[in-house]
């Protein structure tokens, strides 16, 4: 239906209740107004008739015809004939000037202006019902601009505040030191279980090849993480990230899937510690508990309970709750030991090393194919995803500009050398097929017969993980706590204890939830569903860059008044327009909204990055394609991906010297977006099944709870009473002047002060 028409509908809808509240007893029949005007004097009393048809006599609620129904009948009719409301909203909307002599009689007379304001306040909260539930009432399909509202509502972003902008702690962290936490949280799990898992499973000897794919595609992730790191001065996460920069929606299913990857990781490492003390003691603990115990032979499920891994995530839960922190030069401390010990696991290994192991009759370098490397790539993923660390303590960095991108770098690097090594050195060691994955290293020098050398393996590995686990025992429950405090989470999980400001219930629920998990859970099952959700989180930011590249301004950027960026960026040309030198050859582009195009373009770059990835990896296989139709898709795919980013590269984007920025945007996140989907399709059906039912729990959440308690949709209602507050300061230009009232018989006038 025209636009026009449906304000109409709104409005009559809207100024039906007044004139219910107006019109005598048969108003109150069908609803009770809060304030009633009082009875009408008959015209010879007013000194004359002011609109008396209006006031006269009542009119007739129960009009059977419908199409009769004015607006005076139209409250006794929609009782009585619900279904005709479309047919009587025109009708209604036609008699507006009978309400408007109804509004002048009543400003006319000055003991009636308290029920012009309290009916206007009340008419404004039911016009605004009304124009929310009209269409679905009348047509049952919502409008179009319902459908924008809802979206609105998915994409609002989280405004910071002041004290939340700043920061009471000492820039005093170097780049040294946020190297050493970016290793510190990059060494563990990957080094210590991964790198069995993948040799053993899925790659070979080729897991080197698959921890350097890993460390490419976490390398550009990484670089695109650092920009977000230094837009916002605080602590943050990838969370607060999403909310600032792309949407409440995203923001939350980011949040909810560092959820389950926290609670997942913990398990894990706590299972690594376990196995490898249980190495130390020459696998008694594992006997132990399978004598008197027994074997499971459930799916999923671990072959005999691990009390010693629960055990040692509920101590840990004991210290954080009692706000126990690992200071920075604890974690140096043991990032440094780490290092010590790969570099002595490297030394030793290189001199015990057996080239045969790589040879043909061992199963070759690649026994599991390309596939196999390509899939031990995504899982060698999670390994790299300890950068948040620096992102974490990026607020204490003298000069995040620089220093928050070398550290990155950096750390990143060293990890991804380390693994290089370490898996090299592995598989020289012993036949990739005879590792015990949940304990490698370890075993490995045991096989070799240098016990001494697996105890200092062992001690690598307990500092390693040390560090990893109370490190996500700390952020687990503050992310939780944020996202309740946000409203997007339950309220119970908000509170924080007062003297030690720590959030006790997220962190005892979550804590022990933690502890179930390791308890009952086999470690290779936890692995399978660790990288594919870290890589679907990065691969939401990395999009968002491009988004945040091209929009007018940060929504969270703060400059200072003496900046001469604001000078540079208002000379220049806007983002998101096409930019002028190319506005000849563009343009069918030269007519769009600054942004519009760039919006299409990236979404065309990401559906065509998933076509493009989808093709490459089932296209021989699971899609069966023949020759000239695989040829076909890869062209078409390819075509597409670089047209949309030639789009993109054609607008204007963001130029700020104040900043870190990710270099050749947008190349280099869309070459993230493209490796990163490409080895998420790599991993198997199971991960992806488990990840599709986690999203539709959250998404249940937040529908269901999210979306209403939302701390960003609490302050949208306060504009509803602004309006409201407008409108009473209208009444009183209706008022007639003080001298006309004082002229009016009867009427006794106060005093105004002057």
């Amino acid at each position: 239906m025209d636009c026009l028409m449906l304000d109409h509908m709104v409005l009559a809808a809207g100024l039906v209740l007044l004139s219910a509240a107006y019109h005598g007893p048969g108003a109150a029949q069908h609803r009770q107004p809060s304030v009633l005007l009082p009875e009408a004097e008959p015209a010879e009393a007013t000194g004359g008739a002011h609109h008396g048809d209006v006031a006269a006599a009542p009119p007739d609620y129960t009009a059977a015809d419908p199409a009769e129904c004015g607006w005076h009948g139209f409250p006794g009719a929609l009782d009585a004939h619900p279904e005709h409301l479309p047919q009587c909203l025109p009708h209604a909307a036609d008699e507006l000037p009978d309400l408007a002599g109804l509004l002048h009689l009543a400003a006319d007379r000055r003991r009636n202006t308290f029920w012009i304001k309290t009916s206007l306040s009340s008419g404004c909260q039911q016009l605004t019902w009304c124009s929310s539930q009209l269409p679905t009432m009348a047509w049952g399909i919502p409008s179009t601009a319902s459908l924008a509202r809802f979206c609105q509502k998915l994409n609002r972003l989280k405004t910071l505040e002041e004290p939340t902008m700043e920061t009471s702690l000492r820039r005093n962290l170097t780049t040294l030191d946020l190297t050493l936490q970016g290793v510190g949280g990059m060494v563990g799990l990957g080094l210590y279980i991964l790198t069995g898992t993948v040799a053993k499973w899925m790659a070979g000897p080729g897991v080197l090849v698959s921890f350097s794919v890993a460390a490419v595609a976490s390398l550009l992730t990484a670089l695109c993480y650092a920009e977000f790191v230094v837009h916002v001065p605080c602590r943050g996460s990838s969370y607060l990230f999403t909310y600032v920069f792309t949407g409440e929606l995203w923001a939350f299913l980011v949040g909810w899937i560092v959820l389950i990857q926290c609670l997942i990781g913990g398990a894990a490492m706590a299972r690594v510690w376990s196995s490898y003390l249980d190495v130390i003691f020459s696998h008694r603990i594992r006997s132990f508990t399978e004598a008197h115990v027994g074997i499971w032979q459930v799916p999923f499920l671990a072959q005999y309970p691990d009390f010693l891994a629960a055990a040692i995530i509920l101590l840990f839960l004991a210290f954080v709750s009692c706000g126990g922190r690992v200071s920075s030069w604890v974690n140096n401390i043991f990032s440094t030991i780490s290092l010590v010990v790969i570099l002595f696991i490297i030394i030793l290994g290189f001199v015990l090393a057996r080239p045969h192991n790589w040879s043909a009759e061992e199963g070759g370098f690649a026994p599991f194919g390309f596939s196999g490397i390509m899939t031990g790539a995504a899982t060698c993923f999670y390994a790299f995803a300890g950068f948040g660390d620096i992102a974490a303590s990026s607020v204490e960095v003298r000069n995040p500009k620089r220093t928050v991108p070398m550290a990155l770098a950096i750390s990143v690097g060293v990890v991804a050398g380390a693994y290089i090594l370490v898996s090299t050195v592995l598989t020289l060691l012993v036949p990739w097929h005879s590792l015990d994955p949940d304990s490698a290293l370890a075993d490995a020098f045991l096989q070799q017969g240098h016990s001494w050398a697996a105890f200092i393996v062992v001690a690598g590995a307990i500092c390693a993980v040390i560090t990893l686990l109370l490190n996500i025992l700390l952020f687990l429950p503050r992310m939780v706590c944020a996202m309740s405090a946000d409203g997007l989470f339950f309220q119970v999980f908000a509170p924080k204890h007062p003297r030690n400001q720590v959030p006790v219930v997220s962190t005892l629920v979550f804590g022990f939830l933690m502890a179930f998990l390791a308890l009952l859970l086999d470690l290779q099952a936890l692995v399978r569903f660790l990288s594919i959700g870290i890589m679907l989180e990065l691969t939401v930011l990395t999009t968002s860059i491009i988004a945040l590249r091209f929009r007018e301004s940060p929504p969270s950027s703060s400059q200072s008044s003496g900046s001469p960026v604001g000078t540079e960026q208002a000379s220049a040309p806007e983002p998101g327009q096409l930019r002028p030198a190319l506005r000849p050859y563009l343009r069918f582009l030269s007519g769009c909204r600054p942004g519009a195009a760039v919006a299409w373009a990236l979404g065309v770059l990401v559906a065509s990055a998933v076509t493009l990835d989808c093709v490459l990896v089932f296209g021989d296989t699971a899609l069966h394609l023949p020759p000239g139709g695989y040829t076909l898709l890869l062209l078409l795919s390819s075509a597409t991906f670089l047209l949309s980013l030639l789009i993109l590269g054609a607008h204007q984007q963001q130029r700020r010297q104040d900043t870190f920025q990710v270099p050749m945007v947008p190349l280099t996140p869309a070459l993230s977006i493209l490796l990163n989907i490409f080895l998420m399709l790599q991993l198997s059906y199971v991960a992806w099944l488990g990840l599709s039912i986690w999203l539709l729990i959250g998404l249940v959440v937040y529908f269901g709870y999210g979306i209403r308690h939302s701390k960003e949709n609490q302050q949208e209602r306060p504009r509803l009473m602004a309006t409201h507050s407008n409108l009473e300061e209208m009444v009183p230009a209706l008022q007639p002047s003080s001298q006309a009232l004082a002229q009016e018989p009867g009427r006794r006038e106060e005093p105004t002060s002057p």
